[in-house]
């Protein structure tokens, strides 16, 4: 499933500029395993893990890191267009 979770990420995303990161499409939001949604999120796509950063006014960058073979699930929210 690795590869699959993969694209599904990518196709949510588009590259950042000099990094290996991504940042999720304007109007998309996303879900790993029925958690948390994503609105203005980074990805981060390693061979192991994905990490999601978060930047809050208050706390600073947030982090969060799912382990690639954990994933059960992905959910993408996107506006009609």
């Amino acid at each position: 499933m690795r590869s699959t979770w993969v694209k599904i990420l990518e196709y949510a995303s588009s590259p950042l500029h000099g990094t290996m990161s991504r940042k999720l499409r304007k109007g998309v939001r996303l879900q790993i395993n029925e958690g948390k949604i994503y609105e203005k999120a980074v990805i981060f796509i390693g061979d192991k893990f994905v990490r999601l950063t978060e930047s809050d006014p208050k706390e600073g960058n947030l982090n969060s890191y799912f382990a690639l073979e954990s994933i059960s699930s992905v959910r993408t929210y996107s506006l009609e267009g």
